[in-house]
């Protein structure tokens, strides 16, 4: 698995929902076109990421902040041991060596040493996610970062890296064109059907998520730009959450995932 030439997909630990679709389905194409997808096991964007790229040909590497025997978050215990079954786990600390706060810049430029580039989904100025991508600038690697909202957060570490000269991603060919030799390999989407969500009949849920956009949106908001009230709004966005069409993001706001 380490002949072959890897991506690092790294992000933020509190991923939001579109971050984490983002992260998983990049890693799958990737993994599918003979990358192998290098992250840290944390929560969110890393983990995401590892269940990508086990789902394609490549599998994933996964590098530690403990000990080989140890799993840090223990939440991830299970995708531990897909990885060690199907994958690879890798570490440079003594077994039984605990999490500590100094051992992930460590682990981090090994992530981005390992790899031919890094990818950043989502990241806030301060996150760890940086110290990876400056890792791979200074081992001579290429950067890569996706976009996202100019009000959140967890994209304004992207949009630094970007503005620093990082490559702008929109699709994993972003990525490929970077590497000779490599292509997607991806079957063409199926045609989407007529819209099955009709909550009532009084309310057109496409024209609903065309108002909500793709940035995170209150229902006083969204009741304002489609003059539904606040139950018909309500009942909308549950059955199409329930759908995997909209998820709810912190602060009681509403966000459009593709």
């Amino acid at each position: 698995m380490l002949n072959r030439p890897g991506l690092a997909v790294v992000g933020s630990r509190n991923a939001t929902a579109q971050g984490a679709r983002n992260a998983q389905a990049f890693a799958h194409t990737l993994s599918d076109a003979g990358l192998t997808i290098v992250s840290g096991l944390a929560l969110g964007v890393d983990a995401a990421a590892h269940r990508g790229g086990l789902e394609g040909l490549g599998s994933t590497i996964a590098v530690l902040g403990t000990g080989a025997d140890l799993v840090y978050p223990p939440a991830n215990r299970g995708l531990a041991q897909e990885i060690a079954e199907r994958g690879l786990l890798v570490s440079e600390f003594a077994l039984g060596a605990p999490a500590a706060k100094q051992n992930f810049p460590r682990r981090n430029r090994v992530i981005s040493g390992l790899t031919r580039g890094t990818l950043v989904v989502e990241a806030a100025l301060a996150s760890g996610s940086l110290i990876t991508a400056r890792a791979a600038l200074e081992q001579g690697r290429e950067v890569f970062a996706i976009p996202g909202s100019i009000h959140s957060p967890l994209s304004k570490g992207c949009h630094s890296l970007i503005k620093s000269g990082a490559k702008l991603v929109e699709s994993a060919e972003d990525v490929l064109s970077e590497f000779a030799g490599l292509r997607a390999h991806t079957a063409p989407l199926p045609a989407k059907s007529a819209d099955p969500v009709a909550p009532k009949a009084t309310i057109s849920v496409p024209p609903l998520l065309e108002q909500m956009g793709y940035e995170p949106i209150d229902i006083d908001s969204l009741c304002a730009r489609t003059g539904l009230s606040a139950q018909q709004v309500s009942e909308a966005l549950l059955r199409l959450e329930l759908e995997g069409r909209v998820a709810c993001v912190p602060g009681g706001l509403y966000q459009r995932v593709q």
